[in-house]
């Protein structure tokens, strides 16, 4: 199923990937060329809580127009911070998480960022989705990020019954096999967005409809209510 929705999307670029080089090419071995990245990658995805991708577009570019490493950030004022991500919401706890991440970055990890998760959720603002995001796209390491896509459709289609995004996660890891983790938060946000969406999925161009948890429930349902319908004409 995974398989099939990854052809579904494949080349969809999402915010992360934006950043990167080659946009438009999706790789899972390309370490290499974006472990450069792996700072602005981390800065962008503490603004992208509760901000849309567009408006995280705007803001970290113009974000890295002045401040594009650990030591500038760390060192610029805190209100001209602000004022360069304001539209990203939240952006006085935003300003002050990333400014101090820069000074940790610099100080303690020479400008780099470490490619371990139990050191990148030390960092302010950083928590395992963040973690796991950076890990993927930046360190090609195997991590399952978790948002509110993955929690949503892996629930949706049956794949997993958990109630908060790390339950999700930990389910994930045990139901695919290591190789397949890093395919999975770029094939279900990008199948979230364009597919299986909140309301009104568009389940007709599904190519895993057939075996959605959801859609059997539903067709089960219709059934029963028929058969109920039936058994009291009788």
């Amino acid at each position: 199923m995974l398989h099939k929705m990854f052809d579904t999307i494949k080349g969809y670029s999402l915010l992360l990937e934006q950043l990167q080089p080659d946009p438009k090419n999706y790789q899972f071995n390309s370490s290499e060329i974006r472990k450069p990245y792996a700072f602005k990658t981390l800065v962008a995805t503490i603004l992208s809580v509760r901000s849309r991708d567009e408006t995280t577009i705007k803001v970290i570019e113009n974000l890295w127009q002045h401040y594009s490493t650990p030591k500038d950030l760390a060192e610029a004022p805190i209100e001209h911070i602000e004022e360069l991500i304001h539209s990203s919401g939240t952006y006085k706890q935003k300003a002050k998480r990333i400014k101090e991440t820069a000074r940790i970055i610099h100080e303690k990890y020479n400008d780099k960022v470490p490619d371990d998760l139990s050191l990148l959720v030390q960092l302010p603002g950083v928590g395992r989705k963040v973690a796991n995001c950076v890990l993927v796209v930046s360190f090609n390491k195997p991590a399952i990020p978790v948002d509110t896509h993955v929690h949503r459709i892996a629930n949706r289609i049956g794949w997993v019954e958990t109630k908060t995004p790390e339950k999700t996660e930990h389910a994930l890891e045990k139901l695919f096999p290591k190789e397949e983790w890093m395919r999975i938060n770029y094939t279900m946000v990008s199948f979230g967005k364009n597919i299986c969406k909140p309301i009104n999925p568009l389940c007709d161009i599904c190519p895993i409809e057939k075996n959605c948890e959801k859609k059997i429930q539903k067709n089960d349902s219709r059934i029963s209510k028929t058969k109920k319908r039936t058994k009291n004409k009788r």
